[in-house]
């Protein structure tokens, strides 16, 4: 019964460790106060997806969780500004619209906009097993042209 008792812990460590719960932040104006975070959970060591959420800040006026869905969990999702200063969110082939002047628009979209994604801002993405966030370097575009 001891070694039993012993034993269990070990033979259930390994399924736990393949688990993800996860996030990072974008500090939008580099404050903690005005910020995008991505949640990634990936409550299956067999399941190849996780479920992604965002969370819109800007304290104290506001704050949401909204849902992107189950994705790939190394999928990269990117933060894009428009001139109105709303966000598209494109994780995948999923598309986003939100804002952080209320926090509670959050619209699926189908395509993308005619005007364009706006300027991309950085990207949420995998690195060494942990979910990071890569601010876009400016003049990037121009560099790889």
């Amino acid at each position: 019964m001891r070694l039993r008792q012993l034993l269990l812990p070990l033979l259930a460590a390994p399924l736990l460790t393949a688990c993800v719960n996860d996030g990072a932040t974008y500090k939008i104006d580099d404050t903690r106060e005005h910020v995008l975070s991505l949640i990634r959970e990936q409550p299956y060591f067999w399941d190849s997806k996780a479920n992604f959420y965002l969370i819109v800040s800007r304290m104290p006026a506001c704050m949401r969780r909204h849902s992107i869905g189950s994705v790939p969990a190394n999928t990269k999702v990117e933060i894009y500004q428009v001139p109105s200063g709303a966000f598209i969110v494109k994780a995948g082939k999923k598309m986003f619209a939100t804002e952080t002047q209320t926090c509670e628009s959050f619209a699926k979209m189908d395509e993308e906009p005619p005007e364009g994604m706006g300027t991309l801002m950085g990207t949420f993405r995998v690195k060494k097993g942990e979910l990071v966030f890569v601010k876009e370097e400016k003049g990037a575009d121009a560099a790889d042209e």
